[in-house]
């Protein structure tokens, strides 16, 4: 036994139901034998199989035909090193439902002309400094005072704070990395209860946005070089620590880290990731980590 088989979904939807799991202890038992007996993590939402034998891509195309159509996601993860002692996560479209630039372009009415470079963007399309500085040079001229109206829109995604603050209470770090700026990613960080934040800084003149961002760039390389500062400023190698995101510049991140997550990520991320959440909320990478809903904090 080295891999524990996690299945998530979205804790509202109640996919995982008592018929599933006595089907799927049944089979993967059947099929790869048991070893000591699954775990209810939650009541409706996550479980925990613990196979006898079956390599970690057997174990989730196992999973996967028994679960069928039903919206719930399948991870192999490894027993060995299982609690991770940091979190580097991605905040747009990974702990919050936005993306603020594209939230300020709405503002502005340009909204489609700047989504529609963030997602080539964010999908690998674009080189992501070229885009950055395109979608940010549209805002020159404009009044600080339009970051705070698009900030009031923000909404995070549930389970963030819980993933966060669960995390903390078992002795990790907790950090935000962003290649969005740091006037969101502090109230992010704040509201949502990290430790630490680091991003872009906009450049403002006299209370209007210069249109340009601050070196250094905060983009693909800058974010696994955070998290391999982090690791070390802890005394843990990368493979203790689990990293989270959605896009592309988020990649490097993900293959370095031990549990490296694509959440609800664009689909050359997802296709590329080992471990992948398409349903579930943000609690789910704690079920990945062994955790069960009674040892969350709220």
């Amino acid at each position: 036994m080295t891999h524990a088989l996690v299945l998530t979904s979205n804790p509202q939807a109640g996919e995982l139901d008592d018929d599933l799991y006595r089907n799927l202890r049944a089979s993967l038992a059947a099929e790869f034998g048991e070893v000591a007996p699954p775990r209810r993590l939650d009541a409706h939402s996550a479980a925990e199989f613990l196979p006898g034998g079956g390599d970690p891509e057997r174990l989730i195309a196992f999973a996967q035909t028994l679960i069928g159509g039903r919206k719930i996601d399948a991870n192999a993860v490894p027993l060995a090193g299982r609690r991770k002692k940091l979190l580097v996560a991605d905040m747009e479209s990974t702990l919050i439902h936005n993306e603020m630039l594209d939230d300020i372009a709405v503002l502005l009415g340009i909204g489609e002309r700047v989504a529609t470079i963030t997602r080539r963007a964010m999908n690998g399309e674009l080189d992501f400094r070229a885009a950055l500085a395109e979608r940010v040079g549209l805002l020159k001229g404009q009044p600080e005072s339009i970051l705070e109206k698009a900030g009031e829109g923000i909404a995070a995604i549930p389970g963030g704070a819980t993933l966060a603050r669960t995390m903390k209470a078992n002795g990790a770090l907790t950090a935000i990395v962003s290649g969005g700026f740091t006037y969101y990613t502090a109230r992010v960080r704040s509201a949502l209860g990290f430790d630490r934040d680091y991003a872009n800084v906009l450049e403002i003149d006299n209370g209007k946005l210069k249109g340009s961002v601050a070196e250094p760039i905060l983009g693909r390389e800058a974010k696994l070089a955070t998290l391999e500062k982090l690791a070390a400023e802890i005394g843990i190698g990368v493979a203790d620590a689990i990293s989270v995101g959605d896009g592309a510049n988020d990649l490097q991140m993900l293959g370095a880290a031990g549990l490296g997550v694509a959440f609800r990520a664009k689909p050359m991320v997802a296709a590329q990731a080992r471990y992948r959440i398409d349903h579930g909320d943000l609690t789910a990478l704690l079920f990945l980590q062994g955790y069960a809903e009674d040892a969350f904090v709220a």
